[in-house]
């Protein structure tokens, strides 16, 4: 399996990430769920988070993604990129999952944005002691 391949079966299969952005020049992280179409990923949030105020200021994140906590070997994804804030509601719908439920009524619910991350950039890491892979994201 080439590192795209494999890049693609860690996001099939891995939801919870670490997000970070930037606050005042300093970076801040929290974990995320995270859904992907392709390389593209999307998370739910409230309109009313520090993260939404942070990404409207500087759109730029960075994320990882598909750390198993095995131990050594186990393959993950560094991810740059950046975002776009969506109330648009048929995305709300694609996204919305009865895990939401503690924070918020439902698709409809008018805190609920959906945060759109296209990368710039992504590496494999830590695949078995290899040395990172580049991925190609065109």
């Amino acid at each position: 399996m080439d590192a795209k391949q494999t890049a693609k079966k860690i996001l099939d299969k891995s939801y919870v990430g670490t997000m970070a952005t930037v606050e005042a020049g300093k970076p801040f992280s929290r974990y995320m769920t995270f859904f992907n179409d392709g390389f593209t990923l999307y998370t739910a949030t409230s309109k009313k988070t520090d993260k939404v105020d942070e990404l409207e200021n500087n759109p730029n994140t960075h994320i990882l993604i598909g750390y198993d906590g095995e131990g050594f070997g186990d393959a993950f994804l560094e991810i740059a990129g950046t975002v776009t804030i969506s109330d648009e509601e048929g995305l709300k719908e694609k996204i919305w999952n009865d895990a939401m439920k503690p924070w918020f009524e439902g698709p409809d619910d008018p805190n609920l944005v959906i945060l759109k991350v296209t990368p710039t950039a992504m590496r494999l890491m830590n695949k078995k002691g290899e040395e990172p892979q580049d991925i190609s994201l065109s």
